[in-house]
């Protein structure tokens, strides 16, 4: 039986996925974690949140758990500024590898933190922490694109927000356990910030079973190397039809995007025929992802049920707890079920339509029946808000969650494939750390208003958008040059017949000298 018909000929592609993918468990756990771990009432008492007579310094309160949250990010948008140099210079594996190493030292600052060591040794780790998951975040879809065939590259390169969603996930049941069995002491924040070190740890061992980017290693002349990977990774011999096409695909965009824009540096990357309007897109499709609300509900789930009825902290971590479910589930059903048939357009439209309108009902229903300040359970309207924001996530789910990543990841040609994802991953983070830094006033300050400003910005901006930018669906990464006007069609087809036509030339020379060997 045919090779290609081996309904685990990807599996290997999978496993890359699922050890390179552990770092963005990371990156849903630490935007989950802090939230929660700045509400604990021990936490409050002892960084000084709280006022003589007990109650809550409101404004300390926004101030320390906004600092807590949004240093992470600051660090990350250096982090995924200098992903690009280190991933292009010794290769996605040994980068990744190094970016975690860093990252376990930030988890080990945070988790000590306590006594003498004052919460800067939290913001400091924080800061050190968000360094090495920024630049996972923009090398691991580098990395898993360029690994993966395209007729699947949407479902692997979409478990990227599955691990977002179960790191968040982990996160608010640490949270909830934390806050239903230790009430006071240091392990109120140590246990959930040490738990870092476990994913950190899996994909650290992980990355050295792995294979390095065959795309990779053809942009710096190892097409040998890149021949074995590919066969490796396609599970079929090194000699096999379809790899030898792909490596000629890879090959041909390769040079010709060396013959064009050889000796341009940055200036390529960022203003080479094409490239251009593929950063705009990059750039604007996470500002919108960022202020779709779901990250302020993400950092600052507890805080946001409370706003909306749930009171007292088991009640919100709880409510917190199922959101994140909720998330996991409707994102898994979407990556694995509904990316390739969909299509990027149609997923991205209906999505933010979807959270529109479920944020402008919310906001509806807060603003009519506003929650009293004490209640031992939260009344029907609050039970009702927090259905909505359930089936809120389901629709951010479907589109505005995975799909950013997984467009970005299509769009760029091999060469500059790195600077666009540092480029995407760092706008991602600076938007990310404005949007933590501010959501404690917003919810805060706003009330009800901060949804019905998320649901304008959903229907007014992030629908509209999706008009505007081409589909990429079913397309190989070398076919974007074609799509954003870089190569043309006839030009491109002609380039891969030529790279073919090398490539058999080579096999064809190869067996007839092991012919007259065997013949001597």
């Amino acid at each position: 039986m045919k090779t290609s018909a081996n309904r685990f000929q990807n599996i290997r592609v999978y496993w890359l996925a699922f050890i390179v993918y552990w770092g963005i468990v990371l990156f849903g756990y630490d935007t989950g974690i802090a939230g929660g771990v700045v509400s604990e009432p021990y936490f409050m008492a002892h960084f000084g949140m709280l006022n003589p007579d007990g109650s809550t310094n409101t404004a300390k309160a926004n101030a320390v758990s906004s600092n807590v949250v949004s240093v992470l990010q600051a660090g990350a948008f250096f982090g995924a500024i200098a992903s690009a140099p280190t991933s292009a210079a010794i290769g996605r594996k040994w980068s990744l590898l190094g970016f975690i190493t860093i990252f376990a030292v930030g988890a080990v600052l945070t988790t000590v933190a306590g006594g003498s060591r004052g919460i800067g040794y939290i913001y400091a780790g924080r800061v050190v922490s968000g360094l090495g998951i920024g630049a996972i975040s923009a090398v691991a879809p580098a990395y898993v694109s360029e690994c993966c065939p395209k007729n699947v590259r949407g479902r692997i390169t979409g478990m990227f927000q599955i691990m977002v969603a179960v790191g968040v996930m982990i996160s608010y049941f640490i949270n909830l356990g934390v806050s239903l069995h230790i009430k006071t002491g240091y392990r109120v924040w140590r246990i959930p910030f040490a738990f870092q070190l476990v994913p950190a740890g899996i994909m650290g061992l992980g990355l050295l079973t792995v294979a390095e980017s065959p795309r990779w290693l053809a942009s710096k002349g190892r097409t040998d190397e890149a021949i074995l990977n590919l066969a490796y990774l396609r599970r079929v011999e090194p000699d096999d039809e379809e790899v030898r096409h792909e490596i000629a695909e890879i090959e041909a965009a390769i040079r010709e995007e060396r013959e064009a824009r050889q000796g341009l540096g940055l200036k390529e990357a960022f203003l080479g025929k094409g490239n251009f309007i593929r950063f705009v897109i990059a750039v604007v499709i996470f500002l919108f992802q960022q202020w779709s609300g779901q990250n302020s509900v993400n950092y600052y789930a507890p805080q946001i049920f409370k706003s909306i009825g749930y009171s007292g902290t088991s009640n919100s971590l709880l409510a917190s707890g199922i959101y994140g479910i909720v998330k996991l589930v409707a994102t898994s059903i979407f990556v694995f079920f509904l990316v390739d048939s969909l299509g990027r357009k149609a997923s991205l439209f209906i999505s933010a339509m979807g959270m529109g309108v479920f944020f402008f009902i919310i906001g509806a229903l807060l603003k009519t029946y506003p929650p009293p300040t004490q209640a031992a359970n939260p009344p029907p309207a609050s039970k009702a808000m927090a259905a909505m924001l359930y089936i809120y996530v389901c629709f951010y789910s479907l589109g505005w969650g995975p799909l950013p990543w997984v467009y970005v990841a299509d769009i760029f040609p091999t060469r500059t494939r790195h600077y666009g994802l540092a480029t995407a991953s760092a706008s991602q983070w600076l938007f990310n750390f404005v949007l933590s830094k501010v959501t404690p006033t917003m919810v805060t300050n706003l009330g009800y208003k901060i949804f019905l400003m998320f649901a304008t910005i959903n229907i007014g901006g992030m629908a509209v958008f999706t008009l505007l930018i081409p589909e990429t669906k079913g397309r190989s990464l070398e076919e974007m040059d074609v799509i954003f006007g870089s190569v043309k069609r006839e030009k491109r087809q002609a380039d891969i017949q030529r790279q073919e036509q090398m490539l058999e030339h080579e096999v064809n020379e190869t067996t007839s000298e092991r012919s007259l060997s065997d013949k001597v």
